[in-house]
């Protein structure tokens, strides 16, 4: 915005004294007759202004400028068209410093033609002429104040404007590099969701294969889990949903999860649904069927559980999902590994709740609220 607004008003400055010039000396020609020294002190003007101009120090141009100006309004008053420019010279060439008096001049200059020509030597010609001066460099001097201003103050606007881009490019980095580590996490806990625990009922049926009488049951439960880790760990670097909500709600999901876990591990779990089922964001259904697994896998490897109960609970403001075991207990009071960190965190990633209830012997109730 700057370069442009500078280009226009240097274009301005380039042009418009050469149009006024050439209007005031026409004009003069015309009602005065051809004049040759008008013409040529209007050429001289002319030349002056071309080549003069960005050549030599702002204080030496407008100098000569007004000289000339004054030979002009001593040939016609109508060349105060012209001497108008100077101002645009002094607001161009001039330091700040010498701003007032190169206003003055160019007043002068041009209450000269505004009278008629220079004033004769007398008292109340000259008290005019000096009232016409005052009257001028005070408008053209506001002006310029005014206009000095209004730039200083484009000028911190554009400053402010590049110092809000660059805090704004900061922030696009910034926010780039947070999603780079939400995004670490988040593989983080799909890894631990998906493959973690597949290996962990892996081994876990591999180990009781070599004690059972019947090890084919464990090692078709094994390769059976492969399938399905491998197949969610597929899942997961496409950031698709999990592998149960691919083609059911989250109840019907929940129930395909604690039936296939029941089957694996032997133990009775059940799924109940309280209020209307509706749809929700994919990724709530994602958490939700994620702490259930969760908290599925904390039953069987720490709970020695008999009976597993998942109550998912939908209400106006809010879903909540139930996990409750009747086993030993305590789980509270154990240090928390990465699967109770993960959960907390898939929660609170959805401004939800998390809460753990275990006591010894007593089994565990663990609790997550999200907003629906």
């Amino acid at each position: 915005m700057s370069d442009s607004t500078d280009q226009f008003e240097q274009r301005v400055f380039a042009i418009l004294p050469f149009i006024l010039l050439v209007a005031s000396t026409a004009f003069d020609q015309v009602l005065d007759g051809v004049d040759g020294v008008h013409l040529a002190i209007a050429g001289v003007t002319a030349l002056w202004i071309g080549l003069a101009r960005n050549r030599i120090p702002g204080l030496a141009y407008l100098a000569g400028l007004l000289a000339l100006s004054g030979l002009l309004i001593a040939c016609s008053p109508i060349y105060g068209f012209f001497v108008w420019s100077g101002y645009l010279a002094v607001a161009f060439t001039l330091p700040r410093r010498w701003v007032p008096a190169g206003v003055l001049g160019v007043a002068a200059v041009t209450a000269a033609s505004q009278v008629g020509g220079w004033p004769a030597f007398e008292f109340t010609a000259w008290l005019l002429y000096a009232a016409v001066v005052i009257a001028n460099a005070g408008v053209a001097g506001t002006m310029m104040v005014v206009g000095a201003r209004q730039d200083d103050q484009r000028r911190r606007l554009e400053a402010a404007l590049r110092e809000n881009a660059g805090l704004h490019q900061q922030l696009m980095v910034q926010a780039r590099e947070a999603g780079v580590l939400d995004e670490r996490a988040r593989m983080a806990r799909e890894i631990h969701d998906t493959i973690a625990q597949g290996l962990i009922g892996i081994v876990t049926q591999i180990e009781a294969a070599e004690e059972s009488p019947e090890p084919r049951r464990h090692l078709d439960a094994a390769a059976k889990l492969a399938r399905e880790s491998l197949a969610e760990a597929r899942r997961s670097v496409q950031a698709l949903r999990p592998q149960p909500l691919e083609e059911a709600r989250l109840p019907e999901a929940l129930a395909t999860v604690a039936e296939g876990w029941s089957a694996l591990n032997g133990v009775s779990a059940s799924v109940s649904t309280t209020g209307d089922p509706r749809p929700l964001p994919v990724d709530v259904e994602a958490t939700l069927l994620r702490t259930a697994q969760e908290a599925l896998a904390n039953v069987a490897k720490h709970a020695s559980a008999s009976r597993v109960g998942l109550t998912l609970s939908y209400m106006d403001e809010v879903v909540t999902l139930d996990v409750r075991d009747d086993g030993v207990g305590g789980a509270a009071a154990r240090p928390g590994g990465y699967g109770l960190t993960s959960m907390s965190e898939r929660i609170a990633g959805l401004h939800g709740a998390l809460a753990i209830e275990s006591e010894p012997g007593a089994g565990t109730a663990v609790s997550a609220s999200v907003p629906a």
